[in-house]
């Protein structure tokens, strides 16, 4: 097994490396600048290589050193969020939730949540993988899908997946509003990972006719391309609510409740003795229903 080097030589290098500086690598590990510059050169003599080249300002990494920090600051991040999660804190809430659901309804809404619960610390890991409970810490998750999700969960509906066709306002210029179905499937389309269209349309007894595509990998960014008039987007109505009564996007198609995939929060069940992520599940059902 290959023998680590010095702990302490990583920590400085860890430090040294986010901040490109001995000085302030020192003043956060509360050490001498010599020290931290000590235990780099050890580490460097220890793996036979160049880390950093020391220029005027500070430091720059060498192509190695750059490639070996990338490794050692996602080790140390991943101590540091392991030790912290040992830490009790009574007042924290950590949600699991998609980029777009974090990007397009929970952010927007965080200044409701933060007057209705002030004392309540309300982290976001925005994901597009499944968290775990238990290895990632998390105390509560959005999620789409179709129950049951487990015997050990309790699961809250907060939206019923209904798909609406939004544009910018001037495909609103195309015709009545909502478009026909015949000039709807004529108009350029946005998809997103889900790829509803083909049977949006066919629900609508119409084929696709559009002269372009856009492909995204998240539904926010289909949203902003359709903001930004590259074609017609179709998204859940929730995460468009702000947008449409802003008058950055318009309805252009009718609504198709697709019956299944809605949205849930879900929380195992020993969270209900805790108080705070009790109210923090009772304040997102409310919010939601109210969306709704």
């Amino acid at each position: 097994m290959t023998e680590l080097p010095p702990l302490n030589s990583l920590r400085a290098f860890d430090a040294a490396g986010r901040r490109l500086s001995f000085r302030s690598a020192a003043d956060e590990l509360g050490v001498t600048q010599g020290a931290v510059a000590q235990q780099v050169r050890q580490l460097e003599a220890n793996l036979d290589v160049v880390l950093f080249e020391r220029v005027p300002k500070g430091l720059a990494f060498t192509p190695v050193g750059r490639s070996y920090h990338n490794r050692i600051a996602g080790v140390f991040a991943d101590l540091r969020a392991a030790t912290a999660e040992l830490k009790p804190e009574p007042n924290k809430v950590l949600i699991s939730v998609t980029p777009t659901f974090a990007a397009k309804w929970l952010i927007p809404n965080l200044p409701d949540f933060t007057a209705a619960h002030p004392d309540i610390d309300l982290r976001i890991m925005a994901t597009e993988r499944v968290s775990s409970f238990h290895s990632d810490g998390i105390d509560l998750a959005v999620r789409q899908g179709s129950p049951p999700f487990g015997a050990s969960l309790d699961v809250t509906l907060m939206f019923k997946q209904s798909l609406i066709a939004v544009a910018a306002p001037k495909f609103a210029d195309k015709g009545d509003i909502p478009l026909d179905p015949e000039t709807l499937a004529k108009q350029p389309k946005v998809h997103d990972t889900h790829d509803h269209w083909a049977s949006y349309l066919a629900h609508l007894g119409a084929q696709d006719q559009s002269p372009r595509h856009l492909r995204l990998s998240q539904t926010s960014l289909a949203v902003d391309a359709a903001i930004a008039g590259q074609g017609v987007a179709l998204v859940n109505r929730f995460l468009v609510a702000n947008d449409l009564e802003a008058g950055r996007l318009v309805e252009v198609g009718a609504a198709w409740d697709t019956g299944g995939k809605d949205f849930y929060v879900l929380a195992p069940r020993t969270t209900k003795n805790n108080e705070t992520v009790v109210n923090v599940v009772t304040w997102l059902t409310a919010r939601s229903a109210e969306d709704a």
